[in-house]
């Protein structure tokens, strides 16, 4: 039975890298380089959206993704922590 909890959290884990790496690749290599001729449409303080996801945006979701990760994973921990615990 342990093993299938292992095996269930670290399929969650997985999971949420593959989901929050993609929203990643998406901000930094969309829209800062595939999307930029687009996305420079719209300005940010005078600066071209493309531009600004080229030089700050894809560091800022970074930062947020960051974020995200740990509360998942703070969430999902629990999860499984409270599981054993409620066993015993």
């Amino acid at each position: 039975m342990e093993k299938d909890k292992s095996k269930a959290y670290w399929h969650q884990n997985i999971r949420y890298l593959i989901i929050l790496l993609g929203i990643w690749f998406i901000t930094s290599f969309g829209f800062g380089i595939l999307w930029v001729d687009e996305l420079n449409q719209f300005k940010i303080g005078g600066f071209g959206l493309g531009f600004w996801f080229a030089q700050q945006g894809s560091i800022y979701s970074f930062v947020i993704i960051i974020f995200a990760y740990v509360f998942l994973m703070n969430r999902l921990d629990k999860k499984y922590t409270n599981q054993e615990t409620n066993k015993n």
